[in-house]
């Protein structure tokens, strides 16, 4: 059984849904990400299968995410998404995701994205790709992709904090090989791919008052 039905005529795009910063603690995640974006971040929930919790503040028609192993939660039998399972150091932007109308079709033409898992939380109930030993390609830099099968998408429930992106730097030594595998399908003008030796990512977000913030 599919998870998606199958639009051969829709062109399958990728459109930013949303931003993750990591955290070896949610307390971290959180704390780094209202420092940078200078707003607090409200409780999301648990993912059971993951073994992880969130905390979400909207950033106009996306949102971020602040993302945790969860060390309450019984630990999963599979690996983590976003390889939280090896991750270390302090919290920081270490994901993007992107938005996709078909799962199966996305993972047809990126087959590096992962395989289908299907998940919810609450009323929210989406389709995620995620990697068999949970790690992303291109050091984690490749965009995690999902699909939302509730009616309303979590970033749509956010009440609007007067904060949006303005810019998300992809920055990786093969940041070209990366573009040019996203290029055919990614409708994110926002999004641009910067070639250096240490990978990352540095979003610019602009305030309610028009002063400027940067998420590392």
């Amino acid at each position: 059984m599919t998870h998606t039905q199958a639009t051969p005529t829709r062109r399958m795009t990728l459109k930013l849904d949303h931003i993750v910063v990591l955290g070896e603690t949610l307390e971290e995640a959180v704390a780094h990400a209202e420092a940078a974006v200078g707003l607090p971040l409200v409780p999301g929930g648990t993912h059971e299968r993951y073994g992880t919790h969130n905390h979400l503040v909207g950033l106009g028609d996306l949102y971020l995410e602040a993302l945790a192993i969860d060390p309450g939660a019984t630990p999963p039998t599979e690996a983590r998404w976003f390889g939280m399972d090896r991750f270390v150091g302090p919290a920081r932007l270490a994901n993007w995701v992107c938005c996709v109308p078909d799962m199966d079709a996305a993972i047809r033409a990126l087959p590096m994205a992962g395989r289908p898992v299907e998940l919810s939380r609450g009323r929210l109930r989406w389709v995620m790709a995620v990697p068999e030993d949970g790690v992303l390609p291109f050091d984690g830099l490749f965009p995690a992709l999902i699909q939302w099968l509730s009616p309303v998408p979590a970033g749509a429930i956010l009440s609007a904090s007067g904060t949006r992106l303005d810019r998300l730097d992809i920055i990786h030594p093969d940041a070209a090989t990366l573009e040019s595998l996203l290029a055919p399908h990614l409708e994110a003008p926002r999004v641009v791919f910067r070639t250096a030796p240490a990978p990352g990512l540095r979003a610019e977000m602009i305030g309610a008052g028009g002063q400027r913030r940067t998420l590392q």
